[in-house]
């Protein structure tokens, strides 16, 4: 008996996902249980385990976008395993460059070879999204060359080829004018809502150029900070704050609090706590706008913005204002490692009111947070360092930090954007006001 493996719905509003990578190979023994293959959409990636014991056979590769619902694989109880399952990979489909391309100019990417000398797509070879929009759109689909891996034609291709006339990978300096400096890289107008403004040129590709298609959820972040900021009167203020006074309490406490609880005493416990007290003193940076009225939130889920190898994500702490410190650096550790290890679900990053980003692990000295739409306030954090500052008529040294507040100006005026940042900076400086306990 046959058991198909099926693209699941992974969330509302999501018709699509891409195969990140098959766990198994070709023609290998499965359990039931077992890691079958993980799934990508625009939000996050899902694990799809083995629902039948047998022998695997994969019929979507890794790197497809695959409709919600579609058959990727099969496993099958009846059959038997490949004698050698690293031999069994699924076998390559026919290269659409034909027999007779002339092999690709170094560094230069595959599917410029591709877009050389396109074939026809035949059906087997397309997706169902691929094969519907080819049909709504009476296109000859043999010559809208790929970008997909074997030159496969993808529902992106489709639409940049009706947009444009040519995809941007088929490209030459006779079709295409060169694309003006500063212009928006074309690979992310397939992330943006159809509209009925002109496609901007396309990029005249050169050796030397590769062209590697954004991961959904890279597309996904592109698309949403594009949207912040069209959507949103994005205003940023600045202040400071000594660290000294919190890198005392953590020295005396840190080995203490990490013997008993074993977890570290962060600063972001810290920064969580003090901006909690500074929101439920400016409630507006805690506030949503949807059209003409403002949503005020009563309660407070922060999200703690997380740098991975596929881009940022942003995990949120629910109801961080109930969290002891204890708590609050367990689920800060939790959602660190799921976010490492690609393993944040949906619910993980929904839902949050106030966000924030620590660009200071990195080395950043000052900078300027995009909102996390539909947000109104998004704090910036950053490099500890020593500087010589005024205290008490006496130049000394001091461990600074520059803080910053990214704001919906709609909601929030000027004023109340500085008295959040002086608040915060008040608690950063008094940590004794949060009450350490554990």
């Amino acid at each position: 008996m046959k058991k198909n493996v099926v693209a699941p719905s992974v969330g509302e509003s999501i018709t699509e996902v891409s195969i990140l990578k098959w766990a198994r190979k070709n023609g290998e023994a499965v359990k039931t249980g077992e890691l079958l293959l993980e799934i990508e959409s625009d939000k996050a990636t899902v694990e799809i385990v083995a629902e039948a014991t047998g022998v695997l056979q994969i019929l979507k590769e890794a790197g497809q976008m695959i409709p919600i619902g579609e058959i990727v694989g099969v496993i099958d109880d009846a059959a038997t395993a490949t004698a050698s399952s690293s031999a069994g990979a699924p076998p390559p489909l026919p290269s659409k460059a034909g027999p007779g391309a002339p092999p690709p100019l170094p560094g230069s990417a595959p599917v410029a070879a591709s877009a050389a000398a396109p074939a026809a797509d035949t059906d087997h070879s397309m997706s169902p999204a691929v094969r519907k929009a080819v049909t709504e759109q009476n296109l000859d689909v043999s010559k809208i060359p790929g970008t997909a891996k074997d030159g496969r034609v993808t529902k992106g291709d489709v639409q940049q080829y009706a947009a444009g006339g040519t995809p941007a990978a088929a490209s030459t300096p006779q079709a295409a004018a060169p694309q003006a400096q500063g212009t928006a890289p074309v690979a992310l107008q397939g992330t943006q809502p159809a509209r009925a403004t002109p496609a901007a040129p396309a990029y005249t590709m050169r050796e030397g150029d590769r062209r590697v298609p954004m991961t959904m959820l890279r597309a996904r972040i592109a698309e949403r900070l594009v949207q912040a900021q069209h959507n949103a009167a994005i205003l940023t203020t600045f202040n400071e704050a000594d660290m000294g006074p919190i890198n005392e309490l953590r020295t005396k406490h840190k080995d203490a609090f990490k013997t008993k609880h074993g977890v570290p005493l962060s600063f972001m416990s810290f920064f969580t706590k003090a901006s909690i007290e500074a929101l439920k003193q400016i409630p507006e940076v805690n506030a949503t706008v949807d059209g003409r009225d403002v949503i005020h939130h009563d309660y407070y889920d922060v999200g703690i913005a997380v740098g991975t190898e596929r881009g940022l994500v942003v995990p949120v702490l629910r109801g961080a204002d109930k969290m002891s410190w204890v708590d609050m650096e367990k689920k800060i550790g939790e959602l660190a490692i799921k976010g490492r290890d690609g393993k944040l679900s949906i619910a993980d990053m929904s839902g949050g009111t106030f966000t924030i980003s620590n660009g200071g692990v990195y080395g950043s000295l000052l900078s300027t947070p995009i909102l996390n739409a539909p947000q109104s306030g998004i704090l910036g954090m950053h490099k500890i360092q020593d500087r010589p500052m005024a205290v008490d008529g006496k130049v000394v040294i001091r461990p600074m930090m520059y803080l910053a507040l990214s704001y919906d100006h709609r909601l929030i005026d000027g004023k109340g954007a500085v008295t959040f940042l002086v608040v915060l900076k008040d608690f950063l400086e008094h940590p004794e006001k949060l009450k350490l306990e554990y």
